[in-house]
């Protein structure tokens, strides 16, 4: 917490930072989980510009923002140290906003242009072999259940197909209507970061699931409810919550013996990993797979690659004769 006698951000700050977050809003159509990250940076950032006296943007200097940013990483004044990765979207944020002031007009310089922000370890997302996804899938339950709880375990199977057999992120598989899907052609548009959309081939096994689940079982479950149009809906006949699949996602792992804690815990976006290390690995162009992810720059998906690569040195160094001295 900031000390009770730490002094209010000046007024034109606060107009800075409003404006700011509402062209993130209108323009770059960032998500609300975003925003309230940004949010939160920036009203730490405030705090740190009011308690050295600074009243407006045109008076911060390249120090002020230096400063700042090492304070997050070593923590102080109540809060603790952040994480690299907590600390460089911090500093995305402070950055952001000294471009956008510089762009309105608000300050004759960007303060934050020749400071850089720390660089996370890059991690490779991790990706389970396909007998585990296979697992996983088949543990979630039959596409051919019957009786009380097939409702279910119906939408369950189809979540965990679609989620691996389309890449979608969490909240773009409970984000989709039964009108974004095409049955025939066998695709579904699936609406991704900033506002961008995408059509997406649904596989055999996922169209499967899903025939089987909208029609046996989502119909039942939507007449409990209100009527939504989303594609996956809770036992209450609401849209499904991205809290929700997570659960699915989980309780399945846990009951198909893959770790659900720790660093190897299965996650919805292990199942997007799978997804694209398994094209790759099946000779898939790093630019289609880019197009099928969503991503906006090739650069993002090429990290799936060095995944690949190492695949490819493992079974190099055990099949090779003379792969080692």
């Amino acid at each position: 917490m900031v000390p009770a006698a730490a002094p209010a951000p000046a007024p034109a700050l606060l107009r800075a930072v409003r404006g700011y977050l509402d062209h993130l809003t209108v323009e770059r159509g960032l998500s609300a989980n975003t925003l309230a990250s940004y949010r939160r940076d920036l009203d730490r950032y405030l705090l740190t510009l009011a308690a050295a006296g600074v009243t407006d943007l045109a008076s911060v200097g390249p120090t002020d923002v230096e400063g700042h940013l090492a304070a997050l990483r070593a923590g102080g004044d109540g809060y603790p140290p952040l994480a690299v990765s907590s600390a460089a979207r911090a500093a995305s944020a402070v950055r952001g906003l000294h471009r956008f002031a510089l762009r309105e007009g608000l300050v004759g310089a960007d303060a934050s242009r020749d400071v850089k922000p720390p660089t996370p370890p890059r991690r490779l997302p991790r990706a389970l072999p396909v007998d585990d996804v296979v697992r996983l899938l088949e543990t979630a339950g039959s596409v051919r259940a019957a009786g009380d709880g097939a409702p279910l375990t119906l939408r369950d199977r189809a979540l965990l197909e679609f989620l691996y057999g389309t890449g979608a992120r969490i909240s773009e598989a409970v984000g989709a209507a039964v009108d974004d899907l095409d049955q025939t052609e066998g695709t579904v548009l699936l609406r991704g970061k900033g506002g961008r959309s995408r059509l997406v081939p649904v596989g055999g096994y996922a169209a499967e699931a899903l025939r089987a689940y909208l029609v046996r079982a989502r119909p039942g479950l939507v007449a409990g409810g209100r009527g939504t149009p989303a594609v996956f809906v809770n036992a209450r006949g609401g849209p499904l919550s991205r809290q929700g699949a997570w659960t699915i996602l989980r309780r399945t792992a846990e009951r198909a013996g893959l770790p659900v804690d720790g660093p190897a815990a299965v996650s919805p976006h292990t199942l997007r990993h799978s997804y694209a290390t398994h094209l790759l690995d099946g000779g898939a162009d790093v630019r289609v797979v880019q197009e099928l992810l969503g991503h906006a720059s090739v650069t993002t998906t090429q990290v799936y690659t060095l995944v690949t690569v190492e695949r490819l040195r493992e079974v190099w160094a055990t099949a090779h004769p003379r792969a080692y001295g």
